[in-house]
């Protein structure tokens, strides 16, 4: 094996061993259906859940790098299960599966922390795209939705924190901004020169600092406070 042949090899492999996937949907059909097209590209499903508290004891036994997580399910739904799960695990890399871009529930499991959502009609590239920025850390978040989000906030009386990013030095700034633009720990340490651990210990801080419990919290802010945009 030789030229694209083996990098692809290689590149599924590598894929494999990094992404692990846990299903939950009610629907079996469905469910097998995403997991001959993740399988047969180099990811690992680890488990399928029908329900939400399915998925919530699946989600502590195994710890999966990706939960694709639908919305509407029998027992408990996929926004509260979304939740749970992040209530135990605040790095829980969650994302929806909706058949509507407006859906409010979506909105509620993306302020509860989701990274981000995908349409059940998008097509097999995006939905892989969409896994691996995940799992590489991103929180992705359109603009359209990151509007729709603060606006819900503020329809319903909620707040973000309101400590001020003035607290926040300029190199904390920089990695916020770039968080909310989307970019993986990875892709913030080589554009600031620094490491990924660095990278982490300062996202703990700016959580700390600002009083926030996770990554799409974080790009929510930054986007608030216009530190950054999406457009």
């Amino acid at each position: 094996m030789g030229g694209w042949a083996a990098v692809r090899a290689a590149r599924v492999a590598y894929t494999a061993v990094m992404i692990r996937v846990l299903l939950v949907d009610d629907h079996a059909l469905f469910r097998q259906g995403l997991r001959s097209l993740l399988e047969s590209e180099g990811m690992r499903v680890i488990g399928e859940a029908a329900n939400g508290r399915e998925a919530i004891r699946y989600a502590a036994d195994t710890h999966p790098d990706v939960i694709l997580m639908d919305i509407q399910m029998p027992e408990l739904d996929g926004v509260k299960a979304t939740q749970s799960i992040l209530e135990i695990d605040p790095a829980a890399r969650v994302i929806m599966i909706t058949m509507y871009r407006q859906d409010r529930y979506v909105f509620e499991a993306v302020k509860a922390g989701a990274r981000g959502y995908v349409l059940k009609d998008a097509d097999a590239t995006t939905l892989l795209d969409v896994i691996r920025r995940v799992a590489a850390g991103e929180a992705l978040l359109d603009a359209d939705m990151a509007q729709n989000v603060l606006d819900d906030f503020r329809d319903k009386r909620e707040e973000l924190p309101s400590e001020k990013h003035a607290d926040l030095n300029e190199r904390e700034t920089m990695i916020l901004k770039l968080l909310a633009q989307g970019f993986s720990n990875q892709d913030i340490a080589l554009r600031l020169d620094i490491s990924e651990k660095t990278v982490r210990n300062r996202l703990s801080e700016i959580f700390t600092k600002l009083q926030l419990n996770n990554r799409t919290q974080a790009a929510l802010y930054a986007i608030r406070e216009g530190i950054a945009n999406l457009e």
